[in-house]
Parts: C-alpha cells; structure tokens; sequence
C-alpha cells in the first residue's frame, strides 16, 4: 500500500529503534510485511514467525523498490550493492515495532475506534456494527479476521482522513495480547461478546480467559464506554471492576439494549423487538441462531455509544446480511439444506449451531459433519464429549467425524444413546459423498463445522458440488 506517510524518525521514536542507514528526513510511501506486496517507496517491516521469516526475502523487497527496511539483526549481513540507497532502521522487536508504528498512526486521527472480542461472535459483531455505522459515516473495518498481533496494526495503518470512525475486531490465544492489542488501538468502544471456553491450551481456565478478555477494559481510556453482556456472569464480573461509563445488553438480564418478543423465523432469519432505554421497535433479520440475537444487541450498544440514531440502528440491522461460514444457508437441488459454519469452532459455538440446527430442521432428519475443536488444552477430552452429547440431544440422524478428537466426540453421543453405527469418520469429502446421497432427502438438514485448521470448508465446497 502506498499509504500512510511515514516520516523516518517518526519511526525510529516510535519504535525505539536504531537508523543504521539513510536520512531521519526520510518519507516512506506505505508499509508492507510481504515482500510480494511491496510498492515503491515502501517500509518492509521483516517480521519473523515459526514458518517464514522476512529477512529471507530482503533483496526481493529491495528489488520491488522499498525504500526503507525494518529489521531486528542482520544488518552487518546486508551488501551494500543490494541495498544502495535504502535506509535501515533496526529495532529489538519487528512485530512490536509494527504495533509501535500502527499506535503512532491511530493517534493521528480523532475518531472514534470500537474494538470487539470474544470468545465467539467477534467477526459478527464487527460486520454487524461497520453495517449499520455505514449508513451514518465512512467506516475503516478490520478486514476478515485481521485481528492479531500483525492484523490489527495493518487495518490501522489503513486509517485516512475520510474515515469518520472505525472498528476492528481483538483476537488472543495467550496471556498479554489483549492487553497489547488495547495499547495499540487506544478504542473509545470496547465490546466483550461473550466469555466461553476458546484458546483454553494457551490459558488453562476460563478465569484466566476473563481476565485476557477483560485487559480490553483495563486498557481503555477513562472516558471510554465498555459494552457489556449482562447475560454472561464473567462479563459482569468485568462491569463491576469498570469504573467508567458501560452499556448492558441482554436478553435474560435487566439491560439498557434489550430483546423481546423473539421470534424465530426458520431458515428465513428471525424478528424481535429492539428495546434501548424503553424505545422500542419490530427488527426482522436475515440471520439465523439465538447467538446472532446476542451480536445484534451488542452491535446496538457499541452504536449508541457513538450516537448513532436509534431508527438507523434498526435500519443497518434489518440491512445486515450473513457472514461467508457463519451460520451460511445453501439450498440443495435435491432439496436439502446445508448451513456452512467452517469458519471457526469453540464449545460455546458448535453448542449454538447444534441449537440452531434442531430449530431449523424440526421434524426433518438432519447430518452433522464436525472437525475437531483445537486449542482447548487439557480438557479437550472433555469438551468434545460434551459436544457428542448435545448431539445426540439435537436428535441428529448421522455424525460424520474428522481428526483425532472424533472418538471423544463419538463416545460422548453413545453415552446419550446415539446409535454407534450411525457414526463415521472420515478424514477426506471424498469418502462420504456416497453415504450422504443415501442419507439426504427432501427437506433434510447438514451441518458442517470444525477448527479452522481442520478444513471443513473442504467438506462444504464437495457437497456443494456433488449436489448442486
């Protein structure tokens, strides 16, 4: 990208870092962490990972016309006939640096910044806000899940002065991340969707889980508002440490957003009344799932907060449409229906598919196809039982199974009677294409979901395919 403008010892205070080579009256046209997308004038941030390592491909960057590098060693490495006139800033941490750059950025500009995390329903909420602020102001939204250490800086970093407020979403799988990710974006808005048990292999319990979630809070300025789930007890437990101004949302709880008269619409979506301080109005949305009540709440909420009128509000999520893997309906030739929930798996989410599912379908057979559920850390045993369970609660005709957690996940569907030869496992679309045209009629339900690294995605694109 060719934007921001970045003066090189704006950089170099920022970062903390070290010119090595060039001019502190430099200018850098934009900045890039992949040395194929680089553009003339650029900085290369080279930032190193477990897989890659952006120091590896200096020359390339060099040749696509950086003009500036970003590095934490090699500098006596570097020819002098490779990098002619671009200049050198070293820095103990790149990725920190990164972050260091993206903060100096966001504090150029006064608007107002919501950020959003969660256990589950953190993308949803986030379209779901951009969706409706769009019909009052231009919006700069993370893009997809551009919600770590290097995706967050980078939606920042696409901050100009056409935005008239922004919201990014916050994702964590270790202790201090939230914390960092608050200090970097500096919100005005911060959303806690929920605390469920997500990343418990790099926490250990949903205590810590809170407490990650809850530096969001803890990072914000004074004068911040906090958006809280009054349905959730961990994130109550936040509300109370929070001294400064918060907007409940709920739908069993008393809250300043509320739901009522819920109405579920099948796979045509659902109605509801949006209640904010005693103004209410009917809303009918597109999406399916109790859960998605939740986000529409707390998107109200985080609106409010930046004086969005409440008829616009109604407006933008009467407007919204489903996420791409998110509870995403496809209709079969044969008749069937299949709802795309690849996209991501937690305990919490693949509960509220299975909900989801047993309402959609009613009377009509359904197939569930579930990858595993990763990062949950000692008790991944467990939790996948607990899915098997819910299972065989959904009334689920026939489970089909990938990864190594499939036995767990079986195990816990025949204990609530499911019958066990009603379970397969397969590790590839391929092998049960056969079965599935066997087992799907007219009007029947599939549900495929797993991990993200699980590919389940791979699972959708056959059946789609294979049925049309």
């Amino acid at each position: 990208m060719k934007s921001p403008l970045l003066k090189t010892q704006e950089i170099v205070t920022a970062t903390g870092g070290t010119l090595v080579r060039g001019s502190l009256d430099g200018l850098f046209e934009g900045l890039s962490t992949d040395s194929r997308d680089v553009a003339g004038g650029n900085l290369f941030v080279t930032l190193a990972g477990e897989r890659f390592d952006g120091h590896a491909f200096i020359t390339d960057a060099v040749k696509r016309g950086a003009a500036g590098l970003l590095v934490q060693r090699g500098v006596d490495e570097m020819p002098d006939d490779v990098l002619d006139d671009t200049s050198v800033i070293l820095v103990g941490d790149t990725l920190r640096a990164l972050g260091d750059i993206a903060k100096l950025w966001r504090k150029k500009f006064a608007i107002p910044v919501v950020a959003v995390t969660g256990s589950s329903g953190k993308t949803t909420t986030k379209e779901m806000i951009a969706t409706v602020a769009e019909g009052f102001g231009t919006v700069l939204k993370s893009r997809g899940n551009y919600n770590n250490l290097i995706g967050l800086p980078l939606s920042l970093l696409e901050m100009d002065t056409g935005h008239e407020m922004a919201v990014v979403e916050m994702g964590t799988n270790k202790r201090g991340e939230i914390a960092r990710l608050a200090a970097i974006a500096d919100p005005d808005i911060g959303v806690i969707t929920n605390i469920g048990p997500a990343h418990l292999e790099g926490f250990g319990s949903l205590d810590i889980v809170m407490e990650e979630k809850g530096d969001l809070f803890s990072n914000m300025k004074a004068s911040g508002v906090a958006v809280i789930n009054r349905d959730d007890p961990f994130t109550r437990t936040l509300a109370d440490r929070w001294a400064g101004r918060n907007i409940g949302f709920g739908i069993e709880e008393n809250a300043f957003v509320r739901a009522e008269r819920i109405f579920m619409r099948g796979e045509r979506g659902m109605s509801f009344t949006l209640n904010m301080g005693g103004i209410g109005k009917g809303i009918d949305m597109t999406v399916v799932g109790r859960h998605n009540i939740y986000n529409a709440l707390a998107c109200a909420a985080a609106c409010w907060a930046m004086d969005i009128p409440y008829d616009l509000i109604c407006e933008g999520l009467s407007a919204f449409r489903q996420v791409e893997g998110r509870m995403d309906i496809h209709r079969l030739k044969g008749g069937g229906t299949v709802i795309d929930d690849t996209y991501n798996a937690n305990p919490a989410s693949v509960m509220e598919a299975l909900k989801t599912l047993g309402d959609l379908k009613g009377k009509n057979e359904s197939v569930v196809i579930l990858g595993d559920m990763l990062e949950l850390g000692e008790g991944a045993e467990r939790l996948h039982e607990e899915v098997g369970k819910a299972v065989a609660n959904t009334g689920v005709g026939s489970l089909f199974l990938k990864g190594d957690f499939s036995q767990s996940i079986a195990k816990g569907a025949v204990e609530r009677g499911f019958r066990e030869d009603h379970i397969y496992y397969a590790e590839t679309p391929d092998r049960i294409m056969g079965l599935l045209h066997a087992l799907v009629r007219e009007g029947d339900w599939i549900l495929v979901k797993g991990s993200r690294r699980m590919k389940m995605e791979e699972f959708l694109h056959a059946i789609l395919e294979e049925f049309g």
